[in-house]
């Protein structure tokens, strides 16, 4: 279940971030990936703290990036990893190429 769900998620043209709102490193990437203007439906963050299969989705993500740590932050099927991982990726630039890359940004 935890597996169709998140592969449910991840789609063409789309940031998907998941991540569990009390967490300082989600809050850090929250507050970078709002810098950006996305088109309608183009981001989603999804809060896992309360669902009830909260460990399940979190061995699948490991599965998926090798860390079962929050946030996992998708550009599409890819997971470019957590908060340490985005912000040297937003500095340099390529964080902005890579939506614009996927057309998630408004113009």
């Amino acid at each position: 279940m935890a597996q169709s769900f998140v592969d449910a998620k991840l789609r063409a043209g789309k940031v998907t971030v998941f991540e569990k709102e009390s967490c300082p490193f989600c809050v850090r990437a929250k507050t970078i990936i709002h810098k950006y203007k996305f088109k309608k439906d183009r981001l989603e963050i999804i809060n896992i703290a309360n669902m009830e299969n909260v460990s399940s989705i979190q061995d699948y993500l490991c599965q998926l990036s090798g860390e079962r740590t929050v946030p996992r932050i998708f550009i599409e099927k890819e997971c470019i990893g957590g908060c340490s991982d985005l912000v040297p990726l937003d500095s340099s630039g390529e964080l902005e190429k890579r939506l614009i890359g996927i057309g998630a940004l408004e113009q």
